[in-house]
C-alpha cells in the first residue's frame, strides 16, 4: 500500500528540506513556484491577494462559527453544534499539532511584503477554508431540491477554497504542497467526522430544515381549521 508523501513526511522527526525533497514529489515545482511570486510580487498585487485569503482567516472563520453557534443554540439544534465544533475547530487543531511535528519552515522568512511566522505544513487558511464550507455544504445540500443549485453551491465553495489556497502559495506563506495537503486532509476529516457523527446525521438534516423553514401565519391556519369545520351543506 503507498502512502501519501505528506502523511509519510508527518511521521518523520523534523529535519531539513532536503529531506523533505526526498519524499516530495512536489519539491521541485514548490520551489519554482514559490520563487516565481517572490519575484514578482507588487504592492498592489498583495493587497489583491490578502483579499483572496480572507476567507480562510481565524478571524473570519471564528466570526462564521459564532454566528453559526448562536444560530445553532437558539434552534437548539445540538447535533448540528457538535457536528460543526467537531468538524471544524477539532479539525484546524489537528493541523497545528501536524505543523508542530512536521516542522516545515516556510518558503520566504522575509522580504518587502513577507513577514510570517509559524510553519508551513499544511496550510492553516486552506484547511479552514475546506472544512468550513465544506462542513456547511454538508448542511446545505440536503435542503436543496434543484440539482442545479447543489451543482453551483458546490463549485462555488470549490473555487472560494482554491482562490484561498492560491492567495496563501503566491504571497510566500505556503508552499504548492501545503495546499494541496491541507484541501486531502480536510476533505478527509470531514469524511471522518460524518462517518463518526453519521447516527446524528437524519437529526441534523431535520433541525437545520425546520430552522429555516418559514413558520405559517396563524391566521392561515385559523381559517382553514374552521373551513375543515364547518359541515358540508346537502347539494340541492
Amino acid at each position: 500500500m503507498r502512502i501519501p508523501f505528506f502523511v509519510f513526511y508527518a511521521s518523520l522527526p523534523p529535519q531539513s528540506g532536503a529531506t523533505f525533497a526526498m519524499v516530495n514529489p512536489l519539491a521541485g515545482a514548490d520551489h519554482q513556484i514559490a520563487g516565481w511570486f517572490h519575484v514578482h510580487l507588487s504592492q498592489a498585487f498583495v493587497n489583491l491577494l490578502r483579499v483572496f485569503s480572507e476567507p480562510g482567516s481565524a478571524q473570519w472563520i471564528g466570526v462564521v462559527l459564532f454566528l453559526a453557534v448562536i444560530f445553532f443554540v437558539w434552534k437548539r439544534a445540538w447535533p448540528a453544534l457538535v457536528t460543526m465544533i467537531v468538524a471544524v475547530p477539532g479539525g484546524m487543531l489537528l493541523n497545528e499539532l501536524l505543523k508542530l511535528a512536521v516542522h516545515r519552515h516556510r518558503p520566504f522568512l522575509d522580504g518587502w511584503f513577507v513577514d510570517w511566522s509559524g510553519y508551513s505544513f499544511a496550510s492553516g487558511h486552506t484547511i479552514g477554508a475546506t472544512l468550513l464550507y465544506g462542513q456547511l455544504l454538508l448542511f446545505l445540500l440536503p435542503l436543496m431540491r434543484s440539482k442545479r443549485w447543489q451543482r453551483l453551491t458546490i463549485l462555488s465553495a470549490a473555487m472560494l477554497v482554491m482562490l484561498v489556497g492560491f492567495s496563501r502559495i503566491a504571497l510566500g506563506a505556503h508552499y504548492l504542497s501545503d495546499v494541496i495537503a491541507a484541501m486531502v486532509l480536510g476533505v478527509l476529516w470531514l469524511m471522518i467526522c460524518a462517518l463518526l457523527l453519521k447516527p446524528m446525521r437524519r437529526r441534523v438534516v431535520a433541525a437545520v430544515a425546520i430552522a429555516v423553514e418559514e413558520p405559517r401565519p396563524a391566521t392561515a391556519a385559523t381559517v382553514e381549521g374552521h373551513a375543515s369545520a364547518r359541515p358540508l351543506s346537502p347539494i340541492s
